[in-house]
């Protein structure tokens, strides 16, 4: 799971059918530096699959790969990562 900040959103003009009513954002990863506001510890962003309700500036709890999935089982959709929290606050030492 990584830690990741929403910085925009994703319309998609063609979806597979499981994945309809879905909200899409696109966010990138805070390294350590990212989580302390330096702009040097951002990396790529990516598509994130959100229903928590994310918005832009919002700190998001993701999770990647297969594990993007886990919580449709036993049902599958074809996402590469979902946001599992939205995040009040972080601190970092």
């Amino acid at each position: 799971m990584r830690i990741m900040e929403c910085i925009g959103r994703v319309t998609l003009s063609k979806w597979d059918p499981t994945l309809t009513g879905a909200s899409w954002k696109l966010a990138v990863p805070l390294m350590h530096a990212g989580l302390k506001g330096d702009v040097s510890g951002r990396t790529e962003p990516i598509v994130i699959y959100d229903d928590m309700g994310a918005g832009i500036g919002s700190l998001m709890a993701v999770t990647e790969s297969a594990d993007a999935s886990t919580p449709f089982y036993p049902d599958s959709k074809p996402i590469d990562a979902y946001c599992a929290a939205l995040l009040d606050t972080v601190s970092v030492e």
